[in-house]
C-alpha cells in the first residue's frame, strides 16, 4: 500500500533542500513516510486534523482492577463535550477538532455538542469470567470506527488521531498486548491511573486468568468496545490513505488488533508518543514502530497524539515550503 516511488522522490527532495543531508533527523523520515502514505511528493500538509475519542465501559471493573468508579466514564464524556478536558485544551492549541463517540458507555447519555451516539452495548462483559464481547459486537464496533473515520475524511480531515475514554481500559489493553505479542502479562501490565501494589497484583491475576480462559478471537474475548472501534478507525485510515497518529497504550492495543486483521494498517500509522504504560512500548516494539515523543504521559484521550501533530505538520511543511539549493541559489558543498 505504501508508495515506494513517492518515498524515493521525497528522500531525493529532502537531499536537495538548503541544509546538510539528514540534518533534520527524524523529521525527514516522517516527511518521507507522509509522502508514501499519500502517494505524492511533496505530501499534503495535514492542516485539518481530528481526534476521535471513542468511549466505552468495561465489566472487568467488578474485579477491583481500578480505584475509579465506572460512572467517571460518562462524566468525562460530558467534560469532553463541554471542552474542559486536557484533550480539548491541547486540541485547541494544535488546531485539531475533537469528536466524542459513545460506542459502549454503560450510562445513557443525553445529546450533546460534539457527541456521536453509536452505542453497540452498554459496556463489555467481565472478561475475567466470560468473553467481553461476542464476535458480532466486535464486528459492529469495528464498523463504528470505520464509519466515523470515513465521515471525517469525507468531511475534509487530512489526519486522524486516536482518542479513548473508559474506566478500567488499561486492563483489556494489557490483555490484548500480552496475547498479540506473547509477552508475559506482568511485563506489559502497568498501574494505569496509579494503582497500588495489591491492585496491580490483582490486575495481573485477572488478565492471566482471562487469557487462560480464552476460547475464541482475542479481541472479542478480552478487548473493549472502544478498542475495537479504534481498530476500525485505523483500518479505515489505511483504506483512505490518510495518516493516523496513534496515542497511548489503549490505541497501541487497538493497532495490534487492527494489524492482526490487516498487517498493512501499520503503513499509515505514526506513533505519537511512548506512554509510561509498559504495554505501549512492548506493542510498538512488536510492530517495529518508534514513537515521536517521550514525555512520560499516561493520560490517554489522544493527548500525546495531538502533541505529536505539531511534529507531523512540521515534517510536511519542510517538504512543501523549504527552498532547494537550486531555487535559492545556494552553493552546495563540494
Amino acid at each position: 500500500m505504501i508508495d515506494r516511488q513517492a518515498m524515493a522522490d521525497a528522500r531525493a527532495l529532502e537531499d536537495r533542500l538548503t541544509k546538510p543531508r539528514g540534518a533534520l533527523g527524524r523529521l525527514e523520515d516522517i516527511g518521507v513516510h507522509l509522502a508514501g502514505i499519500a502517494g505524492e511528493c511533496p505530501p499534503p500538509v495535514p492542516h485539518r486534523a481530528v481526534v476521535a475519542v471513542f468511549a466505552g465501559d468495561h465489566g472487568v471493573v467488578a474485579e477491583g482492577v481500578t480505584p475509579w468508579p465506572q460512572e467517571v466514564t460518562a462524566q468525562m464524556v460530558l467534560n469532553f463535550c463541554a471542552g474542559g478536558a486536557a484533550i480539548n485544551v491541547l486540541g485547541r492549541q494544535a488546531g485539531a477538532e475533537v469528536v466524542v463517540v459513545d460506542v459502549g458507555v454503560a450510562a445513557e447519555l443525553e445529546p450533546a455538542a460534539g457527541l456521536l451516539s453509536r452505542k453497540v452495548r452498554a459496556g463489555t462483559r467481565n472478561l475475567a469470567v466470560e468473553a467481553a464481547m461476542t464476535d458480532d459486537e466486535v464486528t459492529q464496533a469495528i464498523a463504528v470506527g470505520r464509519d466515523v473515520a470515513a465521515a471525517l475524511v469525507d468531511g475534509g480531515a487530512q489526519c486522524l488521531i486516536t482518542g479513548d475514554m473508559g474506566i478500567g481500559n488499561t486492563t483489556p489493553s494489557a490483555a490484548l498486548i500480552a496475547g498479540y505479542t506473547g509477552r508475559p502479562v506482568p511485563e506489559v501490565t502497568g498501574r494505569g491511573t496509579g494503582i497500588d501494589d495489591a491492585m496491580l497484583a490483582r490486575k495481573v491475576a485477572v488478565i492471566e486468568q482471562a487469557l487462560v480462559r480464552r476460547r475464541g478471537d482475542l479481541l472479542a474475548e478480552v478487548g473493549g468496545l472502544e478498542i475495537a472501534a479504534l481498530a476500525g478507525y485505523l483500518l479505515e485510515a489505511r483504506a483512505r490513505r490518510v495518516p493516523a497518529i496513534v496515542d497511548g497504550v489503549i490505541a497501541c492495543a487497538a493497532l495490534l488488533a487492527a494489524a492482526d486483521r490487516d498487517p498493512s494498517v501499520v503503513d499509515v500509522c505514526i506513533p505519537g508518543h511512548r506512554s509510561t504504560e509498559p504495554g505501549a512500548g512492548a506493542a510498538l516494539e512488536h510492530l517495529g514502530l518508534s514513537p515521536l515523543l517521550d514525555l512520560n504521559l499516561r493520560l490517554g484521550e489522544g493527548t500525546g497524539g495531538v502533541l505529536a501533530l505539531h511534529v507531523v505538520r512540521a515534517a510536511a511543511l519542510v517538504l512543501n515550503e523549504m527552498a532547494t539549493f537550486d531555487s535559492a541559489g545556494v552553493t552546495e558543498k563540494s
